[in-house]
């Protein structure tokens, strides 16, 4: 199992492309690997064959563990039971992913610890990191789960179906409620019972690495907040001159990614990140853009976005967008970045505030374009206006300079000419 994402301990393999003993070329792709963020496609070094496929579709493996055994491209050894007992691998059966536990009838919220021997290591328990978390949070004791992974190794959907487990049995056995001599009866709502009804989604691994990434950062970053309305409609009228007869559509938003690319390069003490040891300074604009999508939010990034075009921060966030619905963003396109956009205006929603996504310093919220009453030369007029808030930290970053962007950025929304300079 490659290292396909920087510090990654495992990762799921999703698929086989190519069957065993199917030649392959140089460059083909011969497995399909999902980490917490992206879906990786793994190209082959040089031709060969896969011999034996020593995972299934759907296992999560550590990072540096035997997925397959591979051969030149016309390699067919006798004996492969005895070439992989050689190498010191168990033959593989057939490649079909377990199925998680049947959840059983209980009479006690305890999940039933399995036998000594059944995780195959004669009393320690083996455990992929991301169950471990799993059973942590949920208070289970990760050594009582039976593992339905390699070698009885506990993963994520073994805990997922103890917890299950847990649950059912535990309105099975609630105890009804009783009157105490020393209180009056307790009238229970006829609704309450309804209430309890609920469905478990299993987290996907983007909305638990998000969670546990934004967790961290409200935890560990200090942050502080700096708002502000901008008059756009300006911007607006310049997105309707560029989109009347141009190949690319530009949104609100695309204008938004370059007015905030051009306020890092005019305000460049907001282009940092803070490290251990020092604030790191970059000599170029990289902007995350915050996407939505059904398994969780990705935040693709752009490159040097201060020397794009507009049309190309149109072109490729549309491109982020369809291939994050499909969970096909590269893993290179995931990292890295100091700043990040996110808008909630095509919802309505006004104005909100949003959390850093660490290592970056700072994240910009982006509220909803609405009419409301403005004053002009002392006059009350209708007005086009956004509202913006900026959530920044406060260790690599003081509050005056995240003020100085703030005025930098909204000036540049409403003299909308200077994005495209």
């Amino acid at each position: 199992m490659p290292e396909v994402a920087a510090n990654a301990v495992e990762a799921v393999l999703q698929s086989w492309p190519i069957a065993e003993n199917t030649p392959y070329a140089m460059g083909d792709v011969i497995a399909t690997v999902e980490t917490e963020k992206a879906v990786v496609d793994v190209e082959a070094e040089t031709g060969g064959v896969i011999l034996k496929t020593l995972v299934a579709e759907g296992a999560e493996v550590q990072v540096g563990a035997p997925i397959a055994l591979v051969g030149e491209p016309d390699e067919k050894p006798a004996d492969l039971d005895a070439l992989l007992a050689e190498l010191g691998l168990s033959p593989a059966g057939p490649v079909v992913a377990p199925s998680p536990p049947e959840p059983r009838p209980a009479t006690s919220t305890a999940v039933s610890a399995p036998a000594a021997s059944s995780n195959g290591s004669g009393g320690r328990v083996f455990s992929s990191p991301l169950a471990r978390r799993l059973a942590r949070e949920a208070g289970l004791p990760v050594e009582k789960i039976p593992g339905t992974g390699p070698n009885g190794r506990i993963i994520r959907r073994d805990v997922e179906a103890a917890i299950k487990t847990r649950d059912t049995s535990s309105q099975a056995t609630v105890p009804p409620v009783r009157p105490t001599p020393a209180s009056r009866p307790v009238t229970v709502p006829a609704a309450t019972a309804a209430s309890q009804a609920f469905t478990d989604v299993p987290h996907s691994r983007i909305r638990a690495a998000v969670a546990a990434r934004l967790t961290e950062s409200k935890q560990t970053t200090p942050h502080f907040y700096v708002s502000g309305t901008a008059r756009v409609g300006k911007l607006l009228k310049l997105r309707q001159r560029l989109n009347d007869g141009g190949n690319v559509k530009i949104s609100v938003n695309d204008l938004v990614l370059k007015a905030a690319a051009r306020a890092h390069t005019l305000v460049p003490a907001m282009n940092v990140i803070w490290t251990p040891d020092a604030v790191r300074s970059f000599s170029s604009v990289d902007v995350s853009v915050a996407i939505a999508t059904e398994r969780g939010l990705v935040t693709p990034v752009l490159r040097s976005a201060e020397r794009m075009t507009i049309s190309s921060v149109a072109t490729a966030v549309k491109d982020y967008a369809e291939r994050a619905k499909t969970g096909r963003l590269r893993q290179s396109e995931l990292e890295g970045g100091t700043f990040s956009v996110t808008n909630l205006g095509m919802f309505g929603t006004e104005e909100f505030a949003a959390i850093i996504n660490p290592p970056q310093s700072a994240i910009l919220a982006v509220g909803a374009v609405r009419e409301e009453p403005v004053v002009r030369n002392g006059r009350l007029k209708a007005g086009t206006v956004m509202r913006v808030t900026l959530s920044v930290d406060h260790r690599p970053i003081d509050g005056v300079v995240a003020a100085e962007w703030m005025r930098a950025f909204l000036a540049l929304l409403e003299d909308p000419v200077q994005i495209l300079a």
